[in-house]
Formats: C-alpha cells, structure tokens, sequence
C-alpha cells in the first residue's frame, strides 16, 4: 500500500451480514469493493448517473492497490453450495430428491430457494448452512489479500467503546478503553487466520439441553469513515442487518419482493379444507341467529350455540318443532349455506317392521 494513505492503528471493523450480501450478489452486471484502507465496501450501481459512474471507475483504476474486487460467485460454486446443503443437512428421500431435480434444472438458485420458502423446517437449516459456508469463503479471500479485520457481529465490547474505536482508528495515542478494545481486536484478529477458522471442529461431549430459543435483536454502531472519496460516497454500501434466506437470491433485494415474486401464488397458503370449514362455521352463525327470531327458543333446544355442526343441526331442528318453523328454517339455510352446498337431506323415516309374536302350545292336562 502506498505511503499516502493513512495506517489504521487497529484491525478493521468490518460487518459480516454486508460482506455475504456483497458476495452473493456480485455478478456480471454488479461490482462491489472492499476498501483496504478504512474496510468500506463500495457498490457500483449501474442505476446512477454515468458521470458518477466514470468518476469512481477513475477512482478505482487510479488506486488498484487501495480497492479489492469481490469475486464473482460462479455456477459451479452456487451449485456447490446447494448440493452440500441437500447432502448434508436433507434427511427426507422425497425432499432431498425433489431438492436435487431443481438444482440441475434451469432458475435453479430461485426455484431451490421458492422451495425451500414452502418447507419451514428446511429453512432454518439452510440458513444456518448457507451462513457457515459463507463464513470460510469470506476469511479465505480475506485471508488472501492480507487483511487484518475483526467482524463487528464478534465483538464482545460495549457498543460506545465500538463508536469510539471506529473515531480513533488512525490515532497513534488513544485513551485507557480504546487501548484496552484494540488489545481486544488483535486478539481477535489472529483467530481468523487459525486452522480452526477454516475448519471449524464440532464439539465434543454431551450436547446442551434443547432450550427454547430467544431471537436477540444485533445491535450495530453507527457507520463512520474518514478516508470515503468524494466521488464515491454515492457508491457506499450500507444495508440494514438481513437475517434470512433471500440473501442467496440473485434476482431480489429483500424478502418482500421474493415473496411477490413467487411463481402463482403468495408466500401464505391457506388450506382449502380449513377455509372451506371456516366459512360453514359462519353460514352456521348467522343461521342460528335468524333462527331465534323465527322458532321460539324453548324449542330450539340450545341451537344457536356456536360451532355446533351441521349434522347436528338438522337433528335438532326435527326435534318438537312445527311443520311450518321447519320450512322457514330450510328456507333460511338455504340462503346463508356457502354457494355449492345444500341444505342438510331430511332424513328417511325408518319403515317399522312388524314382528309377529311366537305362540306356545300349552300342555294338555292329562
């Protein structure tokens, strides 16, 4: 690195959740840089003005040995990543199947993930697959181009001495608490370039007990950089934190547009059965509450009780009830019974089978 820039007297802080969007995302189309000096990664959006386009470009080119291109994530590497997961972490034969047809046809990345979206309990496994993969990928390029970095979602430091680390990054002389964080950083640094970042090891011994799980909320310092060129502040790439699957997509930016973009349908489905029973259930209310009005209550019988069916219904209704109250009811039902149904068949009157009676001989007397 050239002798005019300025020298961190720390590692960089550099945000993990940004560094796998920015991988994931990078494509013929997109480029995104890392920034050696200060760790601040630039977007180039083909979206912007073509003059600011051609002043970062210049930017670039004129310091090559300042700003680090992401790599392209290829199809073989993508495939990679879903073939492992199916292998892996899939234990259902029909789903491991069904997972691997789609990875070998075409829209794989987005119809593996459509599919995924319609199985939850695969979900949270991909996710967690997804981000573990992600992290060696990402120290190993780091690793490549010499970077000292700690990653802001590892650091065990109250958030106002993370803000004051990120002030005093280029200062030679800093107060007692900042000392004390980079002394925190360095040692944290040096783990990253461990075998066991590459590798992690499970660990040994008996697992911990399954307690419930508590989503916590990450908390972020604000972003301060002091070296951004002019020409590229419009190009800084600053998203919110993301914590789900939709960052493999290549297509979507959030997960609300996934989502919208689910081939013929919405992400929530709703069963026909369900809604079927839902809306008989209201049919069944209103009845009952026209039924008060027509039948008096102590013939009723409790009929307008809510959720009763409607086999039970029709039983009640033969029940001491006038020929007449029983026509209006029929009537009733069929206007408030969903758009298909009938009302409920009177039941047959059961033929009565007479049975002649067995006549004994009585003994003549002798």
């Amino acid at each position: 690195m050239k002798e005019d820039y300025k020298i961190a007297q720390q590692p960089l802080i550099l945000r993990f959740h940004r560094l796998i969007e920015a991988f994931s995302k990078s494509d013929d189309e997109r480029d995104f840089y890392l920034d050696k000096v200060e760790g601040f990664l630039l977007f180039l959006n083909l979206d912007k003005h073509q003059d600011e386009l051609e002043e970062v470009e210049a930017e670039i080119k004129a310091h090559p040995d300042r700003y680090c291109l992401i790599p392209k994530l290829s199809f073989y590497e993508t495939k990679k990543f879903m073939e492992g997961f199916v292998h892996e972490k899939v234990y259902d034969i029909d789903t491991k199947e069904k997972l691997l047809d789609i990875i070998g046809g075409q829209e794989s990345r987005e119809n593996f993930l459509e599919f995924i979206y319609d199985h939850l309990h695969e979900l949270e496994k991909w996710q967690q697959y997804y981000n573990e993969r992600s992290r060696i990928r990402i120290i190993e390029w780091l690793r490549e181009h010499d970077f000292t970095f700690v990653f802001e979602e590892d650091m065990d430091l109250p958030k106002p001495v993370v803000e004051k680390l990120k002030v005093s990054v280029f200062d030679a002389k800093v107060a007692k608490d900042v000392q004390s964080g980079r002394n925190s950083m360095v040692s944290k640094s040096k783990t990253y370039y461990s075998n066991e970042a590459l590798n992690p090891r499970p660990k040994r011994g008996r697992p911990p007990k399954q307690n419930p799980k508590t989503e916590t909320v990450v908390e972020f310092t604000t972003d301060l950089y002091q070296t951004v060129p002019k020409c590229a502040r419009h190009f800084l790439f600053v998203p919110d934190f993301k914590a789900h699957a939709v960052t493999f997509s290549r297509k979507f930016e959030t997960e609300e547009q996934f989502l919208a973009g689910l081939k013929g349908t919405t992400k929530v489905k709703v069963d026909s059965k369900l809604e079927a029973l839902s809306q008989r259930l209201e049919s069944l209310r209103h009845l009952s509450s026209k039924l008060r009005g027509v039948v008096p209550e102590d013939q009723l019988g409790g009929l307008g009780a809510a959720g009763s069916g409607e086999e039970g219904l029709a039983g009640k209704v033969g029940v001491g009830t006038p020929a007449d109250g029983l026509s209006k009811m029929t009537g009733l039902a069929q206007g408030f019974l969903p758009s298909g149904e009938s009302a409920p068949p009177e039941e047959k009157k059961r033929r009565r089978k007479s049975v002649t009676s067995m006549q004994t001989k009585k003994p003549k007397k002798k």
